[in-house]
């Protein structure tokens, strides 16, 4: 009786965990969106061949390059430390890159190293842990095509909002001209119909 006592109570510990991981996760994004310091970050074009993968639209983002001390002291793929601030526009502004995390109370992402120059211009490439934004499947196609025009036409500024808060980022929407995407889909949907 004592065995499947503990077998119980191991099985419900075990089931609980699984339950937790989750729903942490979740909340802890939520607690981002909700709290987090929000920022703009203007994208760029995308590769035309490659732009979106089922339910989602792939972002690139403009001023992820910086220029660093030396490029020998940085590697593809390592956990580096974005310090941001806005400019004039509201547009993040990447104020320095960092092996270590922040002192200061000024706000930063947790990202990766995507490139570094080997031929001593010392620059870096950022990749951005908010790089993909979902949408739903019915919309996503006139997401896709909405967003490759904007990207195209020079007139329209693209770009993803996205909440930081304590190095986590939350990618929140993509707007073109300040108009979520989901809007502007919603609205040339009614007005096809």
């Amino acid at each position: 009786m004592n065995s499947k006592y503990s077998l119980l109570i191991a099985f419900i510990l075990v089931a609980l965990a699984q339950i937790y991981v989750p729903i942490r996760m979740i909340l802890d994004k939520e607690d981002v969106l909700a709290n987090g310091t929000e920022y703009k970050f203007k994208t760029a074009p995308v590769d035309p061949v490659d732009p979106f993968r089922g339910k989602y639209i792939t972002l690139n983002y403009e001023g992820n390059t910086v220029e660093i001390q030396n490029e020998k002291d940085w590697m593809f793929g390592e956990r580096i430390y974005v310090s941001l601030t806005s400019d004039n526009e509201g547009f993040a502004q990447i104020t320095s890159v960092s092996k270590e995390k922040p002192k200061d109370n000024q706000d930063y992402i947790i990202a990766k190293v995507d490139f570094v120059t080997d031929d001593g211009s010392n620059k870096l490439t950022i990749f951005y842990p908010f790089n993909r934004y979902y949408m739903e499947e019915s919309k996503a196609l006139k997401a896709e095509q909405t967003y490759i025009y904007a990207q195209i036409d020079t007139n329209q500024i693209t770009y993803a909002l996205v909440r930081i808060k304590d190095g986590d980022a939350v990618l929140k929407d993509v707007l073109i001209d300040g108009i979520s995407i989901r809007e502007i889909v919603k609205t040339n949907q009614e007005v096809g119909k």
